[in-house]
């Protein structure tokens, strides 16, 4: 695949990259090594003070980045503007938190003395995707410089100018060499690195075939890795949820970032007494979005990230529709220019069939009525995938209940399932493992180290 900027929004090429050759990569590798030697002797404080500077950075920067985003994806840039700040939140708030997550944990042997130290392991390899150019990368690099590790990072080939970007704040904000490095280098090419033995750990985001590839390069070389991979999260509506607050927040779970994300809300489930209303307001909310110019701020659905996306999932639609299922708003594209799909609402997909198991990747929503709370929870869990998941109630305490017995790593309550930095995400089953962000996520590539005094 090149390695190029194409404006999703006219298809047309806007500027290319040469690949690195196998011997800048390995030089790339041996100064992340030698970076690390001294990077891991630095103080927190001193870690803290550079996370800051690229926060910063990025907010100073804001409307250029965000163009950024825009251009390479299409992401509206409201959206993208709102990743950039989330971004920098992420730095400070590791940047903030770091040393009291790291500190010495005290034991309480029955002789003597013990404690925990958290100590980096070394060169870490992230491999990160389209869809969130800068949030992807950040909750995977802020945790692990403060830890003292050194990152490797192969971006998407589709956000070059994002990539290229973000290496080049981590050296304004005083980052030595090294320390952050910008690997242009194919798909391909990423799984024969991690048997490198200077590489220590693996990180990636991505579909299940990369995630599959991954692992299985990590395991045969005893290295620790992080997946976070597809999702098809339920968005459940019970009884008694407030109709037009749930449609609207049945939107903005599918919608956002033009529907091109692992924890959208994918499939629409809602009990008997109210699936009627619901997806009579739903289907008119869906038909009356305005798709267009992501960079237009009127925009609501701007065009998916490539012309290879939107033949896919308009194929999808297709064999969805052979399989029987009912296209009731959209399904087609949305202009001859462009890689832009029309807001699709499909009804009538019937578990057991192999398309009701796909990801749907795009602004396309699915509907299902049931009969009953079980019947909602026992079609969520029918999936291959177990990200994320969303309850709509004013039961509280049923909503927690219902919780609890939905196979995913992530419910909200309320809302479709988003992210924060002091919120920790990740998965189960073919969702990935391991979490990012929160405590947890800056503790993943660590060495608990036990220290002991008789």
């Amino acid at each position: 695949m090149a390695i190029q900027t194409t404006n999703p929004a006219t298809n047309k090429v806007v500027k290319s990259f040469d690949e690195m050759t196998d011997q800048q990569v390995q030089e790339a590798i041996a100064v992340s090594d030698k970076t690390f030697n001294e990077w891991k002797n630095t103080s927190y404080e001193q870690r803290a003070a550079l996370l800051h500077n690229v926060a910063k950075l990025m907010r100073d920067r804001k409307s250029e980045l965000s163009k950024l985003i825009t251009l390479e994806m299409g992401k509206i840039i409201s959206q993208s503007e709102s990743e950039i700040d989330l971004s920098a939140n992420i730095l400070d708030y590791y940047a903030d938190n770091g040393a009291e997550f790291l500190a010495d944990k005290k034991l309480s042997p029955e002789s003597g003395e013990a404690f925990i130290r958290n100590s980096p392991i070394g060169v870490l390899f992230g491999v990160m995707p389209w869809n969130f150019p800068f949030y992807q990368v950040v909750r995977f690099a802020a945790p692990n410089i403060m830890v003292g590790n050194t990152i490797l990072l192969k971006h998407a080939s589709i956000v070059p100018q994002c990539a290229i970007a973000i290496e080049k704040i981590f050296i304004e904000a005083g980052a030595a060499e090294g320390l952050y490095t910008n690997l242009m280098i194919s798909g391909k090419r990423s799984s024969a690195l991690i048997s490198d033995t200077r590489i220590k750990g693996v990180s990636l985001t991505g579909s299940e075939a990369a995630g599959a590839s991954v692992a299985e390069s990590a395991g045969k070389n005893l290295k620790k890795s992080v997946l976070e991979l597809g999702g098809s999260d339920a968005f459940i509506v019970l009884e008694d949820a407030d109709i037009d607050n749930a449609v609207e927040m049945a939107i903005v779970g599918r919608m956002n970032n033009n529907g091109e994300s692992c924890v959208a809300s994918k499939r629409f489930i809602a009990v008997a007494a109210i699936a009627d209303e619901f997806l009579e307001k739903f289907t008119k909310k869906i038909a009356s979005l305005k798709v267009g110019d992501p960079m237009d701020p009127e925009t609501q659905v701007g065009p998916l990230s490539s012309e290879d996306a939107l033949l896919n999932i308009l194929d999808q639609v297709k064999r969805f529709e052979k399989a029987g299922a009912k296209v009731l708003v959209g399904g087609k594209r949305a202009a001859a220019i462009g890689a832009y799909m029309q807001p699709t609402l499909l009804t009538n997909l019937k578990r057991g069939e192999p398309t009701f198991y796909e990801e749907l990747f795009g602004p396309v929503a699915s509907f299902y009525k049931v009969k009953d709370e079980q019947e909602a929870i026992d079609l969520a869990n029918d999936s291959p995938f177990g990200l994320g998941g969303s309850i709509y109630t004013k039961d509280i305490k049923k909503a927690i209940e219902m919780a609890d017995q939905i196979d995913t790593g992530m419910v909200f309550i309320n809302q479709p399932t988003s992210t924060s930095p002091d919120l920790p995400f990740g998965g189960t089953k073919r969702s990935g493992y391991g979490r990012e962000l929160s405590e947890l996520g800056i503790t993943e590539f660590v060495n608990k180290k036990l220290i002991r005094v008789t």
